[in-house]
């Protein structure tokens, strides 16, 4: 397989840079091996069965994006220095990983200030990225951050618009509760409370899982052979009680339906070794393209997605690759809005 397999020409005009309003109202291209309709999120009760499972993924996005300063006394007195930090993964103690802008104005042992109660040291730099360690961990930390951080909005949106406000509730799902992401499950985005409760009205049954969706999501596959490209891996957790869930729904005849790529990632990552699904807690670095089994997932929630990413090799191998071009094809001719804050589909490759 080539990259180039995973192309197409996308309107810049159709990159979504804010969400539908209210959330439900994102239209929703309803798409199975055949056929395709248009619909709105709203619409999704009418999709779905009794018996069926949604998969949601509930980590919490954090406000990962900083701005601080150096400080240094010499000779010639206090200097200073302007630094902008993304952070991309947490390690213990406090610890995070991340990148600072210009990272060489900072030297390791060094302290950026960003608020008068939130600061952090430079451990060590290689490749690009830093370790810093904060002066606050656990509930402390995140207080600091919803005071003082940005939301941490995907490059194709940041180049056309700063964070603000409205993106702390906007690029939030309903249900988070797990803090650790620095990119949201965007198809989750589209749910409210009130859909929620019509669908588990229904006998729609949920589970929930975590996978702390990183920073690498939005790294481009660089190599043209597929089979190269070496994926990022991100921490996920699926429970006892979301396996026994999710096999159980299996059992039954029900269909297992992940909402985003992630949280099929991860319930995928959990049945790869015995086909059911099984407890798991720790990284995962699955890449899934054409030729893949899926083991757990019978239909999928999700957005749309870039050309030549490893989503749209996600989205390939579940509905075949032709398939997925004439639905990619539906869409930008009928202008649905693409990436994190656009529309949403339902992929069912096992209905005619």
């Amino acid at each position: 397989m080539k990259l180039s397999d995973f192309d197409f020409d996308l309107p810049e005009t159709l990159i979504a840079t804010r969400p539908a309003v209210p959330r439900t109202a994102a239209r929703l291209l309803h798409a199975t091996a055949s056929g395709t309709q248009d619909l709105r999120v709203y619409d999704l009760p009418d999709l779905l069965r009794k018996g069926d499972r949604l998969v949601l993924n509930d980590t919490k996005v954090i406000p990962a994006r900083l701005s601080g300063e150096r400080r240094r006394f010499g000779a010639e007195g206090e200097t200073s220095a302007k630094i902008s930090v993304t952070l991309l993964e947490p390690r213990p103690e406090g610890q995070w990983l991340a990148l600072l802008k210009p990272l060489k104005k900072v030297r390791i042992g060094e302290i950026i200030h960003f608020a008068p109660t939130l600061s952090a040291e430079l451990l060590s730099k290689e490749d690009g990225e830093a370790l810093l360690s904060f002066n606050l961990t656990g509930d402390d930390f995140e207080v600091a951050l919803q005071e003082v951080g940005a939301m941490p909005l995907p490059p194709y949106i940041a180049a056309k618009r700063a964070a603000d406000a409205q993106d702390h509730t906007d690029y939030q799902t309903v249900f988070a509760r797990n803090s650790g992401a620095v990119a949201a499950p965007t198809a989750s985005l589209h749910f409210d409370d009130a859909l929620l409760a019509q669908i588990a009205a229904m006998g729609v049954e949920f589970t929930h899982v975590t996978l702390h969706v990183g920073a690498g999501t939005f790294l481009p596959v660089k190599t043209d052979d597929v089979s190269q490209h070496k994926m990022h891996a991100e921490w996920g957790e699926v429970s006892e009680q979301a396996a026994a869930e999710i096999n159980a729904t299996k059992a039954a005849g029900g269909r297992v339906i992940p909402v985003g790529t992630t949280a099929l990632r991860l319930i995928e990552t959990a049945a790869r070794d015995s086909g059911a699904v099984q407890p798991c807690r720790g990284p995962t670095d699955i890449f899934i393209t054409p030729g893949f089994e899926f083991k757990a997932t019978d239909a999928l929630m999700t957005n749309f997605h870039l050309p030549k990413s490893t989503l749209m090799m996600l989205v390939s191998a579940l509905m075949g690759s032709e398939r997925i071009k004439d639905i990619y094809r539906h869409a930008i001719e009928t202008e649905y809005r693409f990436f994190s804050y656009g529309d949403s589909s339902l992929l069912c490759p096992n209905d005619p």
